[in-house]
């Protein structure tokens, strides 16, 4: 390859800069290739009063500069490196950190090759009016732009260029500054490169360059005392002496190299998958790979080697004779690791450590005492592919300040608790430690090294004060990743300039007759919405009416979405990075701008909307005759709730053509949910709660209870089923490599094996998992005529054994693992929620193009671009659900607070439920009640007797209890009375439902 550049300069100048390169290309063969680049004189520098460059762009930069510095009196701009932008991004981005900024095009390019995410946070920054940034294309300036030389990495040359545009820009300062009268050339701002890198700053140095570390620029900086804490601990230069790794010992083995790691994945020696920690033991963790039906067991931290929920890690395994099956033990990280020190953990002699270890060393002695055929493989993380650290919420430990710091601005090392209980406790060094206790805060990991038992971090900003209920919402959102800032100007400015004045235009208006080209209108059609209480988005509506022939038209209207949300702009981008809407107890993150979401697109009635349309011939035995698609204008005649539309169809007394239309569709839905039960479908269970909220102005919750689902649930179910599987046989015979489909694999059947043995030990019962078929037909076996919920919990211990559903691309996998095995389908989409969720907007887009409305945009026949956008979506979609249960779970732990308050002003005592036991453990029980739909963990603190094969614990009576001698012996699938309690969470800091045994033992008195 040949690298020309050229520029409005004599040829023979830009000769001197040509250089060979040869290309690879993917066969194998070598060529060369041309390549140009144009350089310029007139790249502007950004610098207000600059003459040289007043022709450019707008300047950004002030022009003496910063002059708040205490080491640049004279005014500076900073220069960063990549690097600073990669581990200091946290600071940069503070509203604290105001110095005007160069960001040279060779950092910005070089950071979109190393880190998207970051990339993403800096162009944000570039734009944010709170900052002052000028991006200078030093790549194109002619006395700025390099070659790469002879022998030189790719990152020398980045590192050179940086040194060569800094050098250039405190010349040109020098040379095109107006002279002041009375001040001397010392007088001039200078331009300050900023680098975590002491080479680079060694290199600057002798170069003559100003240059400075970010710790030492932050410390002369005005705000150092905050500023200093937002420093991440994984730049060189921000290691305190304090921190220095001398004198700790090794806890953990180092990792192999890159290269190892790779050739042994490759060679089937080590194994790559993601980590998962135990919610029950902080000592254990799971990597699920392929070549296991089960996941690899890493028993011990040494073993677990630093990995962090969700990192990608390289296991090595171990010898078969030391497989090891999970301890059945509840063990705590708070009640083991309380008297730990943040500030000497890992130091030699310490010996708190050394009582830590001994605590460890007693559980993992443990004997599980479980036959050979229960073990599963074990091993060890030998390297981490890519880590999953982020910005984690946390609050500070208060038994981690030093007692005589309590109120000190001094610089002390404290602990930051996760709120997910999944993660371990963060070192976090700060000057603010005393203020931020009883804050929410976020904290960033930085590092782990090999001599510290814990992660180190640093603080990124406070949230709000505990338990407040607008710091625990955003704390949630971040938590679980949600995307929630207000849409950005250039997103609304994507919405009908008519804004809420938009509405259907007349057909026939020559103007936007594009709406109505071959559209059709079905504003006639009787047809009607149900949905839960207070839907405001409303994404379908339904009709159906008899035919002459005696058969049955039913139809389902889709909000169109797609009209409004076109390829490519800032709002189609926007709702592709968020993904889905996540709704909350009190509160809904849109993936579409409310005007979309709850107005234009919404099909409330008495308006004209446009929709697309599923419109199938049916017999009245709910045999598809055909279908067909089209896009259409409908106008809702009634918006009902589930329990609206009930009451509307059982009665008797009308016979409207609405109501007779809910029959006609309830009649063919429970056709319908026969056929697809009879082909072998699962009629699974979760459990779901109702919070009943005080008012629309205080949203407190004042109680809970379970949700009871009608025969309109179903008949909505049912048809919106029916629609997303006739849109996606459609749109995969349309466009078979690229078809935005979603699927639900068979779970493997080791998935089931304890719910099996729990069941045939216990109860008598068989549970065929050979099929979706023959695992319907045995739960509707699973039945205990003296307990009604008995087989709704054995449904819910069911759906827990399943696999996850997905989204994915139909080029990508093979075409028998396209089916839904939930729903005993061959092939699925979702069509039916485009305002809600991506992955139906894109459908849309598939099957306008599949009846010939519209051409198929360009991204959508690229499976790469679909598959990238699958995994965001896919992504999305699991923390969203998350997202909804711990919402839903802490508005349960305050409607709870406020009953047990309320009762006990009563004079009625504690509240008590019944519940049944779904897991035993050695030293408690799981508990599950079911009128609540919420479940609780019941610990014991005296000894007990635990029966791993049979699922029982053996608990010693009290002195109320008869029988104390012996003891009573509690099995899975018991009956049992819990009193429910909230308290404050020691991980999350909200209120937590505590479930303390009542009956058939008191465990108050244990």
């Amino acid at each position: 390859m040949v690298e020309i550049t050229i520029r409005k300069r004599p040829q023979t100048e830009a000769v001197i800069t040509q250089r060979k390169f040869f290309k690879k290309t993917a066969r194998g063969k070598v060529v060369k290739v041309l390549r140009e680049r144009y350089l310029r004189d007139d790249v502007g520098c950004g610098i207000e009063g600059c003459r040289e460059c007043m022709a450019s762009n707008e300047p950004l930069l002030p022009a003496k500069g910063d002059l708040t510095h205490q080491l640049f009196p004279n005014g500076h701009y900073v220069l960063p490196d990549t690097n600073v932008f990669l581990s200091q991004m946290d600071l940069i981005e503070s509203d604290r950190f105001r110095s005007p900024m160069i960001l040279l095009q060779t950092v910005l390019e070089e950071v979109r090759h190393r880190s998207l995410p970051l990339y993403n946070r800096l162009k944000a920054l570039t734009k944010s009016e709170d900052k002052r940034i000028w991006t200078f294309y030093n790549e194109y300036r002619s006395e700025t732009a390099i070659v790469r030389e002879e022998n030189e990495t790719p990152n020398d040359r980045n590192d050179r260029g940086i040194r060569i545009a800094t050098a250039w820009y405190n010349t040109h300062i020098s040379l095109t500054r107006p002279p002041i009268r009375g001040q001397t050339k010392n007088a001039l701002p200078t331009v300050v490169l900023m680098t975590e890198d002491a080479a680079n700053r060694q290199k600057a140095e002798q170069a003559g360059i100003s240059c400075i570390s970010v710790r030492k620029y932050v410390e002369g900086m005005k705000d150092a005392g905050q500023l200093l804490d937002l420093l991440s601990a994984a730049g060189s230069d921000n290691i305190e002496p304090t921190q220095a790794s001398s004198g700790r010992q090794v806890l953990y083995p180092e990792y192999l190299p890159s290269a190892t790691l790779i050739a042994g994945v490759k060679a089937g020696e080590l194994y790559q998958g993601h980590f998962n920690p135990n919610p029950y033991n902080y000592l254990e963790g799971t990597v699920s790979v392929p070549a296991f039906s089960k996941p690899i067991l890493l028993v011990g931290r040494e073993n677990m080697n630093r990995a962090v929920q969700g990192d990608i890690v390289v296991v090595e395994l171990f010898d078969e004779k030391e497989w090891k099956a999970p301890t059945d033990e509840v063990v705590d990280q708070e009640a083991t690791l309380k008297n730990d020190d943040a500030e000497d953990s890992g130091e030699e002699g310490d010996e708190n450590a050394e009582e830590v270890i001994a605590k460890e060393s007693r559980v993992l002695r443990l004997e599980t005492q479980v036959p050979t055929s229960e073990r599963q493989p074990t091993g060890r993380v030998v390297g981490v592919i890519k880590r999953n650290w982020r910005a984690y919420v946390c609050h500070i430990d208060s038994t981690s300040l030093t007692s005589t710091l309590t109120t000190s601005l001094s610089t002390q090392t404290v602990f930051a608790t996760p709120v997910s209980r999944l993660l371990p406790r963060i070192r976090l060094r700060t000057r603010q430690a005393p203020s931020l206790l009883n804050q929410k805060i976020l904290v960033t990991i930085d590092r782990w090294d090999t001599t510290s038992r814990y992660p180190e971090g640093h603080f990124v900003r406070t949230l709000g004060k505990v338990e407040s209920k607008e710091a625990e919402q955003e704390s949630l959102l971040l938590e679980f990743e949600v995307p929630y800032r207000p849409f950005g100007k250039a997103i609304l400015d994507c919405l009908p300039p008519e804004g809420d004045s938009w509405v259907v235009p007349p057909k026939g208006d020559g103007d936007v007759r594009n709406i109505w080209r071959d559209r059709e209108d079905l504003r006639d059609v009787i047809v009607c919405s149900i949905d839960p209480p207070g839907c405001q988005d409303i994404d379908d509506a339904l009709h159906a009416k008899l035919l002459p022939n005696g058969n049955i038209e039913a139809g389902v209207h889709i909000a169109d979405v797609s009209h409004f949300v076109l390829p490519d702009n800032p709002m189609d981008s926007e709702a592709a990075a968020r993904g889905t809407t996540v709704y909350l107890v009190d509160n809904r993150i849109d993936m579409l701008p409310s005007l979309l979401g709850t107005n234009l697109c919404s099909l409330r009635p008495y308006v004209e909307r446009l929709a697309f349309s599923a419109i199938w011939e049916l017999t009245p035995d709910a045999d598809i005759v055909n279908v067909r698609f089209t896009k259409s204008v409908i106008q809702s005649k009634a918006a009902f709730t589930y329990e609206e539309a009930q009451i509307r169809k059982d009665d008797p007394h009308l016979q409207d053509e609405l109501t007779n239309s809910i029959r006609l569709l309830n009649s063919l839905a429970t056709k319908l949910k026969a056929k697809r039960m009879a082909a072998g479908a699962l009629n699974l269970a979760s459990p779901e709660v109702k919070i009943h909220l005080d008012s629309a102005e205080s949203s407190d919750p004042i109680d809970v209870e379970q949700k009871e689902l009608r025969e309109t649930n179903s008949l909505v179910e049912e048809f919106m089923l029916l629609a997303n599987v006739s849109v996606a046989r459609k749109i995969d015979e349309s466009f078979p490599q690229t078809a935005v489909l979603r699927r639900h694999l068979p779970p493997p059947k080791t998935n089931f094996e304890k719910l099996q043995d729990i069941l045939r030990k216990t109860k008598g019962m068989t549970l065929d998992v050979s099929s979706s078929g023959a695992l319907a037909a045995s739960l509707d076996k699973c039945i205990d005529p003296s307990e009604p919920a008995f087989n709704t919990l054995v449904r819910i211990m069911a759906t827990r054994c399943m696999l996850s559903a997905e989204y994915f691309c139909s080029g990508s996998v093979a075409r028998d693992t396209f089916g839904h095995y939930g729903l005993a389908s061959d092939i699925y989409t979702h069509f039916t929620s485009p305002i809600r969720r991506y992955a139906d907007v894109l459908v849309h887009r598939q099957l306008a193009a599949a009846i010939g409305f519209s051409p198929l945009h360009a991204s959508l026949h690229s499976k790469s671009h679909v598959e990238r956008v699958l995994d965001v979506v896919n992504r999305r979609h699991r923390m969203a659900q998350m997202a909804g249960r711990a919402s839903v779970e802490f508005y349960v732990g305050l409607a709870l607070k406020g009953r047990g308050e309320v009762s006990k002003s009563r004079g009625e005592g504690e509240v008590r439920e019944e519940a049944f036991v779904i897991r035993t453990f050695r030293n408690g029980v799981g508990v599950f009640v079911s009128k609540l739909g919420i479940e609780g963990l019941v610990t014991f603190k005296r000894d007990t007797q635990f029966d791993a094969d049979n699922y029982t614990i053996s608990v010693p009576g009290s002195a109320s209890t008869a029988g104390s001698k012996e003891g009573v012996k509690i099995s899975v699938f018991d009956k049992v009375v819990v009193q429910i309690e909230v308290e404050k969470d020691k991980n999350t800091q909200r209120g937590k439902v505590k479930m303390t045994l009542i009956e058939p033992v008191d465990s108050r008195a244990l």
